[in-house]
């Protein structure tokens, strides 16, 4: 069966009106139907195959400036729009970040006298550069048993990994993401080695099999982050940064039939809880340590200091971060369309990474291609 598909730098008028009317929304790396689920869209970023870190911060700000009505935001996720942007140097490039992230954090954790094991970050990264080096390989032979090797090794990191991220979000502590963000990279290199290898059924299969895993796990660490008392994000000092709006849209994730009257019907008791006590002592003292902790972001302050601006500072930043890990499952579950369409489509995934514009010169600034398909097409993993 096959399904043509329209490759363009242009969005679609009728794609812009359905994005500013809502009959359309941006999912991850897919422009869908919100009624049906539909999609009628797939984003692939442009520009180097093989970005440096500045120029993916870059990409970032330009996406954010130029397709202010797809609201994408590179900069927020770790994850590119699709699985064909995303290979194993990007992976690589993305999971050093993490380490050094975490070796940042360690001079923190120094404090406490905790120690993080950063020695399985050496052998993920052994993981892709023997991927890498499997799909140079002109036997098919030995590409495949390479292959394999690596991802074997990708099995490992992503039963460490979970485990980590079990212990870290069970101590509700300001490393969860981290290890939140690594288990994503485990499974996106496995998952990516099957397509490299044609394997579609089995790419699809660890990619849901993964989502499963991840998506719960984000959702614990969501949960949280937004504390026993919601509302404290709501407080009036965070006029023009925090609105309902954006509240909405985590809970939306969290259950998609919650609509903005519900959400502030969720926090009415949670106002007025807060207005009972002004200060604010009995939302600090149950504050998880992956926001504040004392015992790390305290030391060498009076006991006597007041912690509440300190602590609120952060919270427009940790609203960014559940905001950023939400868009990358997102990204993560959206891969899942890409290898549906790639087996309807009957083409290969080398293929499917060559599609572009036939005749359509790229203009300047644009940094997004669009796949369309001639009709939607009904895609759905679990979002």
């Amino acid at each position: 069966m096959s399904l043509p598909v329209t490759v363009t730098f242009m969005l679609a008028d009728w794609i812009v009106k359905g994005l500013t009317d809502g009959t359309l929304e941006r999912v991850g790396g897919v422009i869908r139907e919100v009624g049906s689920k539909h999609i009628v869209t797939w984003l692939r970023e442009q520009g180097s195959t093989n970005p440096s870190g500045k120029e993916l911060v870059e990409l970032g700000r330009s996406l954010q400036l130029t397709q202010g009505i797809l609201q994408v935001t590179s900069a927020v996720s770790i994850l590119n729009l699709g699985v064909s942007v995303i290979g194993f140097t990007v992976i690589l490039q993305r999971l050093k970040e993490l380490e050094q992230r975490l070796q940042q954090a360690q001079k923190l954790l120094n404090h406490i006298n905790r120690k993080i094991d950063l020695s399985f970050y050496a052998n993920f990264r052994a993981a892709l550069d023997l991927a890498i080096n499997a799909f140079t390989m002109t036997k098919p032979e030995n590409r495949r048993s390479s292959a394999l090797q690596a991802i074997n090794r990708f099995l490992e990191a992503e039963h460490i990994y979970t485990e980590y991220t079990d212990i870290e979000i069970e101590q509700k502590s300001q490393i969860a993401d981290e290890y939140l963000l690594t288990l994503s990279l485990a499974y996106l290199a496995e998952a990516r080695c099957y397509l490299e290898l044609e394997e579609h059924n089995t790419a699809l299969r660890r990619f849901q099999e993964g989502s499963i895993v991840i998506r719960s796990r984000i959702q614990k660490y969501v949960k949280l982050l937004l504390t026993y008392n919601p509302a404290i994000y709501l407080q009036p000092q965070f006029r023009g940064q925090i609105d309902l709006r954006r509240l909405t849209r985590i809970y939306q994730w969290l259950d998609p039939t919650l609509d903005e009257n519900a959400v502030f019907d969720m926090q009415r008791m949670n106002l007025f809880m807060l207005a009972q006590d002004p200060n604010n002592w009995k939302w600090v003292e149950s504050i998880p340590a992956a926001i504040w902790d004392s015992k790390v972001d305290w030391v060498g302050k009076a006991i006597w200091d007041d912690p509440k601006p300190q602590i609120y500072a952060r919270l427009p930043k940790t609203l960014e971060v559940m905001e950023s890990m939400i868009e990358t499952n997102r990204r993560f579950e959206s891969y899942q369309t890409e290898v549906q369409a790639i087996s309807q489509l009957g083409i290969s995934f080398h293929d499917w990474l060559k599609l572009a514009p036939s005749t359509e010169i790229k203009p300047d600034g644009a940094e997004l291609m669009y796949i369309i398909p001639s009709k939607p097409l009904d895609l759905q993993p679990s979002m």
